[in-house]
């Protein structure tokens, strides 16, 4: 059965032995999670159970617009009548703004523009509606968590600041859910969040992690990074110009001053091969720490893609340089998998042994996540050079090799040692959002299963349609 989505692209299911085996890893994992987790937020494929965060059904609204990619209509119908009778939205219970506006907004609002099934809007809507209390602060700038049930908000307990990258990136899902409901007051509130954002001084375009919901300040000496709590800043400043047809000036301008304060503040070399990495600046006096978060490896399919829309020729080479090295960080584990964490020596240091790259003991986990996936997929989708094919192959064997377990796929403790890997039983829902999607569309032969001048991918994989202005 051959479906359309909106904009008339045909999807016909995998089109060759690469796309049939994710296809199939897809199916293991689902048939596992539909066994043993069904309804609830993620598997555990290990001892059979599941593990509830948000009590959203994460997995299901994850999943939606991938088994609708990926032609998998039988199980794209039950996650559909899922979504009508059980989807609830009225639970006391507190939830995270951030990780529930790009799971499950961001994944009703795709399967909505993909399929045409107005449920998917519906119960948008109602999510946007309870979660709008968190918007209700001094500043503008978003509490953190906010309760759908009760629709009250509140900062994190931990303290009084919201994470820069999570109170930034939920304008293209809160700004598509205005445009899809013809209610303004989504993309006004979300709006007004990067208005005050960019009035704010910066390092040379340079967040910091932290911000206070009630002052709408950032924390003074926070560090500043392109991994977690600063990552999705920048690239939903580029985003969301593409998104709203390259109209707002000051959300490009602020992208250019971000990357370019990356290569004056952050780029750094290691000392033998000269591998660049994305540094980090801790403290008062900004001092630099060689590590990098595998979450940083979005970066080079952002490039590519600010490239493909008109922005400096100059950023692909950066961008090629970036994806060169996280293939790297995969490359030299026993497992090919990267850990979450790897760190870099700048210095040459005397004798012969020495490493570019070196993984602490807390950093050697895997958790199946997609970022250097996504980035191979925009560097494909723009080249048409097989090498990131070939990449991503390797990476999807080794996830077979390593993390497949009976019931699907598990994150797992230790990509340093193929012997003790000490799978942690656990299965994000990203896993299906975002690593396989990316998988399946890096792919894709004809490139054109998805086209980058319609559409935009949200910071969960799910992809949203680019309007005029």
């Amino acid at each position: 059965m051959v479906v359309r989505t909106f904009d008339g692209t045909k999807l016909m299911g995998p089109q060759n032995s690469r796309q049939k085996a994710v296809v199939a890893a897809f199916k293991h994992s689902w048939d596992g999670y539909k066994q043993y987790a069904w309804g609830h937020d993620n598997v555990k494929p290990i001892s059979k159970k599941y593990h509830e965060w948000f009590g959203l059904g994460l997995t299901i609204v994850d999943s939606l617009d991938t088994l609708y990619m990926m032609g998998l209509n039988d199980d794209f119908a039950e996650a559909k009548s899922w979504i009508e009778n059980s989807l609830v939205f009225t639970m006391n219970r507190d939830v995270n703004l951030f990780e529930v506006t790009i799971r499950v907004l961001g994944g009703l609002l795709a399967a909505y523009h993909l399929s045409g099934e107005k449920i998917f809007l519906n119960k948008a809507i109602d999510l946007g509606d309870r979660m709008m209390p968190a918007f209700s602060t001094r500043s503008g700038v978003p509490y953190s968590d906010v309760n759908l049930g009760t629709r009250a908000a509140h900062s994190p307990k931990w303290g009084p600041d919201s994470s820069t990258s999570e109170v930034t990136s939920i304008q293209l899902e809160f700004r598509d859910l205005s445009r899809s409901s013809g209610q303004p007051k989504f993309e006004a509130a979300a709006a007004r969040v990067s208005e005050h954002v960019h009035q704010l001084e910066k390092h040379d375009g340079l967040v910091p992690i932290f911000i206070n919901a009630n002052n709408g300040q950032f924390r003074e000496y926070a560090t500043i990074t392109l991994g977690a709590r600063g990552d999705s800043y920048y690239e939903y400043l580029l985003k969301q110009w593409i998104q709203t047809g390259k109209t707002i000036d000051y959300l490009r301008d602020d992208y250019l001053l971000g990357i370019s304060g990356t290569k004056k503040h952050l780029v750094k070399y290691t000392a033998i091969n000269k591998y660049l990495f994305i540094a980090e600046l801790v403290g008062a006096h900004k001092d630099t720490r060689p590590k990098m978060d595998h979450l940083t490896c979005y970066l080079g399919g952002t490039l590519a893609l600010g490239v493909h829309h008109g922005l400096p020729q100059e950023h692909m080479a950066f961008a090629n340089d970036i994806v060169k090295t996280c293939y790297q960080t995969y490359a030299i584990q026993p497992t090919f998998l990267a850990p979450e964490i790897t760190y870099f020596n700048i210095q040459k240091l005397e004798g012969d042994n020495q490493m570019d790259m070196y993984v602490k003991t807390n950093d050697a986990h895997n958790l199946l996540r997609p970022e250097f996936i996504e980035s191979l997929f925009y560097m494909w989708y723009f080249t048409g050079n097989k090498t990131f094919q070939d990449w991503g192959w390797q990476i999807f064997q080794a996830f077979e090799n390593y993390t497949k377990v009976e019931n699907g796929y598990t994150s797992i403790g230790n990509v340093r040692s193929i012997h003790n890997i000490r799978p942690q039983d656990m299965t994000e829902s990203f896993w299906f959002a975002e690593t396989l999607k990316y998988l399946y569309l890096l792919f894709d032969d004809t490139r054109q299963l998805i086209d980058l001048d319609k559409w935009v991918f949200n910071s969960e994989g799910h992809p949203l349609p680019i309007y005029e202005s």
